[in-house]
């Protein structure tokens, strides 16, 4: 390798950095408390919450982020939220930062996956002891057609491409390669 291509080589790498770099900037620099739209306060034990919502109203199977945020912040503190569905199942996650913004604890990229009223359940241990609190939220409906037809819709072309394939494979028959070219499967040797 010549000097004149390990320094061409090296100028194009570093202008891929920039390019990945300036364009990665933006999404790093956002902040999600900037997105949320609505907010609600709980009372869990001795701490308020402020609880955010990156899309309001809230839909079942609809992706957002939720944030959770103490008054006097999350240092030195810790817990669980619990989501109660509208049939009773629950599930717990530990209240960890949020991906985005580590000043917060939150949730991201989750969905309630039905509708109807759902229970939050905050459980937070700190210096001045542990508190339990609920905020109850209403879900409204899936947006859009419902899940049986999107996935009909969605998997009707590879239906129609396995039927295409059959068909054509059933009509043409299995062919062998021989040394001068495609012949039908016969079930005879060529000589």
């Amino acid at each position: 390798m010549t000097v004149h291509t390990r320094v061409r080589a090296m100028v194009a790498m570093l202008c891929s950095v920039a390019v990945l770099s300036i364009g990665a900037a933006p999404a790093a620099a956002a902040d999600p408390l900037d997105y949320v739209v609505h907010t609600e306060h709980v009372q869990v034990g001795p701490y308020p919450v402020t609880v955010g919502f990156t899309v309001w109203p809230l839909r079942a199977m609809q992706s957002l982020d939720f944030t959770f945020e103490p008054d006097a912040g999350i240092a030195g503190k810790s817990g669980t939220v619990t989501a109660i569905a509208p049939d009773g199942r629950e599930d717990t996650d530990r209240l960890s930062r949020h991906p985005r913004n580590h000043d917060v604890w939150g949730l991201d990229v989750e969905s309630l996956n039905s509708s109807g009223t759902w229970t939050l359940r905050f459980t937070i241990d700190g210096p001045r002891g542990q508190g339990t609190g609920d905020l109850t939220i209403a879900v409204l409906e899936q947006p859009g057609p419902p899940l049986a037809l999107s996935w009909l819709v969605g998997l009707t072309p590879l239906a129609l491409t396995l039927v295409f394939v059959a068909v054509v494979w059933i009509r043409t028959g299995r062919r062998t390669v021989t040394s001068i070219g495609w012949r039908p499967n016969t079930g005879r040797r060529e000589s």
